[in-house]
């Protein structure tokens, strides 16, 4: 499947920006059953400094702001070709070793709700495909989808607490629950092709988890699903924050207004 994402990210500063450094996470992963067709970065009040590979091999622009900035805007568009491999990403690889992802992190952190569910969860821990399925589903079942109760810095402790949150929230919980039981898990950012419409409110979220004999195997919670050829992985780390599109520092600037206008759309071979 061939699938066209197009994301314009826009911010307008109340005052001149004195300083500023961005670090972009938007460019897919070129990975098993993923293929980056083309793609490109287009900035507006901000230039390119550097580009590489991080910890986790997610591709990495670093931009400034050049001074004296009061909107910059941030354009990517590209196409990629996905297949369906039923979730399973295969063995791990790169420079972060396996037991890193065993780590939790202030995000993911298990307090007693958290606890709780997990040794609660009716599955057979022999079976590590299972259990995790299971625990996807009862996380899913813990927790409504609810836009606007959550935010980039809400935990998985307090979202299962709240009882309802997006998909970030889904994934730092199984995340959390899944290293509890020993399994090394880690959480994906990219995007998802909806059946219902092109234009989007934000890109999509969804966690991953070390299956022996399998490797990575995605989860997304909040569909219920392994990820289909609908899926486009972007960016993986421990948390959120490793895996976020967009992460930076400002100096000045005053009050900050964000927009961020996203399509996602299936494309013909003759598009």
């Amino acid at each position: 499947m061939r699938i066209a994402v197009r994301h314009t990210t826009h911010y307008g500063f109340a005052e001149p920006v004195q300083h500023g450094l961005q670090r972009l996470r938007l460019k897919p992963k070129q990975t098993h059953g993923q293929t980056v067709l083309d793609w490109d970065l287009r900035l507006d009040g901000a230039v390119t400094e550097a580009d590489y590979e991080d910890q986790h091999n997610n591709h990495v622009t670093l931009i400034s702001i050049l001074p004296g900035m009061t909107s910059v805007t941030v354009t990517i568009a590209g196409t990629v070709e996905t297949c369906d491999n039923g979730g399973v990403l295969g063995p791990h690889r790169g420079a972060m070793q396996l037991w890193c992802y065993l780590d939790q992190t202030p995000l993911t952190r298990p307090g007693a709700r958290l606890r709780t569910l997990t040794a609660g969860l009716d599955a057979d821990r022999a079976d590590r495909l299972g259990t995790l399925h299971a625990l996807s589903a009862a996380v899913r079942g813990a927790v409504a989808y609810e836009t606007g109760h959550t935010d980039a810095v809400t935990t998985a402790e307090e979202a299962l607490v709240a009882g309802h949150g997006v998909c970030q929230d889904h994934a730092h919980i199984f995340i959390g629950a899944a290293r509890l039981l020993g399994i090394p898990a880690r959480y994906v950012s990219g995007y998802l092709l909806l059946d219902d419409r092109i234009d989007q409110d934000a890109g999509h979220a969804w966690a991953e988890a070390h299956v022996e004999g399998l490797g990575w195997v995605g989860f997304d919670i909040s569909n219920l699903i392994s990820p289909d050829p609908r899926y486009v992985r972007v960016a993986t780390g421990c948390d959120y924050r490793e895996a976020a599109p967009v992460t930076g520092i400002v100096s000045g600037g005053g009050q900050t207004d964000l927009n961020v206008r996203l399509a996602v759309a299936q494309q013909t071979a003759e598009q």
